[in-house]
């Protein structure tokens, strides 16, 4: 799995390529951790686009972001899922709980 941030104004986008699994609980921690804080940021969105696969562990990491970047006051997106990952997220009741750009 590959984990990138960019920052555009006052969004980050955490860009993800791989398997998204327990495998990656801390790269994704150390992506996301540092824009928690940062004042300058209130939008973070996970771009799924290059992710061919999560599991629950995956869904459990973005839960605990979701519960991390409200208490920060930010807002969380979760944008451009493929089919088998949008399925996933259906399948969980994912839209429930999240903005999910397709």
């Amino acid at each position: 799995m590959s984990i990138n941030t960019t920052i555009s104004g006052n969004t980050v986008v955490i860009n993800m390529t791989g398997r998204f699994d327990f495998n990656v609980q801390r790269d994704f921690k150390e992506a996301y951790d540092p824009q928690l804080g940062n004042i300058s940021i209130n939008t973070i969105e996970v771009n799924l686009a290059g992710v061919d696969y999560l599991d629950s562990s995956a869904l459990g990491m973005l839960l605990m972001l979701r519960e991390r970047a409200s208490a920060a006051g930010k807002q969380l997106k979760l944008c451009k899922p493929g089919a088998s990952v949008a399925q996933i997220l259906e399948i969980a009741n994912f839209a429930k709980l999240f903005t999910i750009e397709k």
